[in-house]
């Protein structure tokens, strides 16, 4: 009897330093979000081009966006959207993960081969649906995404899905009817910081599609090649669903961080970037890096 009424102290002390922690938490973040903005600021002001910048915080009271409703090129991007479309016709009985589809190089019609491991199908070889996903994600292969963007119905159905949803920015230009002036000014597609976030913030929520069927897209989102730029900065035992892009003169990365103080997404566009250099000091990769280091400076680290 002794024992468990020691027990039932230990936990009543557990929830009280617990809720009293947090309670010096919130407090500290009231008076950091001003440093938070201010610091933010501050690594925009100094950038040679254009940025658009998008952080929320999912249970702390916390916004904050620079030009966060411009719209921007999203080259890789965009195969978050097309992820999206070929989930919901999975869901909907009209594909499967399963589903075995195979390579003609006239039907994807792209010449540019790059590191794409799709690239060097010989006509006639077949995968299957979620393997061809993980090329798109993981490894970011353009000749997978655009396989994948024709599987998905093409760029109309892509937008259209986009559209009912209410995304109404965020669009793919690439090989859809009447978009040819949108990809002279963005390329593949467009979006804003803002709506690249809330896409991944409405999938880690289980509202893009069903909660298993956003469930399944989260987890393609948290298996990432490229880590250099702004996964970087956070600790590798915390997940993290992402995606990167990156043209000549822009660079973008959104992130949905499990940290440990909450979740947190942001993401950060660049466009007309003076620096189009690909070394490890591209300007535009140095300020994902670094604006990735403050937001887990003060929303995840202990």
């Amino acid at each position: 009897m002794k024992m468990k009424i020691f027990n039932n102290q230990i936990k009543i002390i557990i929830l009280v330093a617990s809720s009293f922690m947090l309670i010096i938490y919130l407090c500290a973040l009231k008076k950091n979000k001003k440093k938070i903005k201010k610091e933010i600021y501050s690594l925009v002001n100094q950038f040679d081009g254009d940025v658009s910048v998008y952080v929320k915080h999912l249970k702390l009271n916390f916004e904050f966006g620079i030009n966060e409703e411009r719209l921007m090129p999203t080259a890789s991007l965009i195969k978050i959207p097309i992820l999206i479309k070929i989930f919901d016709r999975i869901e909907k009985n009209e594909l499967s993960l399963d589903s075995v589809v195979t390579y003609y190089k006239d039907s994807i019609d792209y010449k540019w081969k790059g590191e794409d491991a799709i690239s060097r199908f010989k006509d006639g070889e077949k995968i299957t649906v979620k393997k061809l996903l993980t090329h798109m994600i993981t490894l970011s292969d353009n000749h997978a995404s655009l396989w994948l963007q024709k599987i998905a119905g093409g760029g109309i159905a892509i937008n259209n899905w986009l559209s009912i949803n209410n995304f109404k920015k965020t669009r793919v230009n690439s090989r859809t009817k009447g978009r040819e002036n949108d990809k002279k000014k963005y390329g593949w597609g467009e979006t804003t910081a803002k709506e690249m976030s809330d896409l991944l913030i409405k999938i880690r929520e289980g509202k893009i599609l069903t909660k298993p069927y956003s469930e399944k897209i989260y987890r393609h989102l948290t298996r990432i090649y490229w880590d250099e730029e702004a996964l970087s900065q956070i600790p590798p035992n915390f997940q993290v669903a992402s995606k990167q892009g990156a043209i000549s003169q822009s660079r973008s990365e959104v992130l949905l961080v499990n940290a440990p103080k909450g979740d947190y997404a942001f993401c950060v566009i660049t466009n007309n970037q003076k620096d189009t250099s690909w070394d490890y000091n591209n300007e535009g990769f140095v300020l994902i890096r670094n604006i990735s280091k403050l937001l887990w400076k003060y929303f995840g680290d202990k």
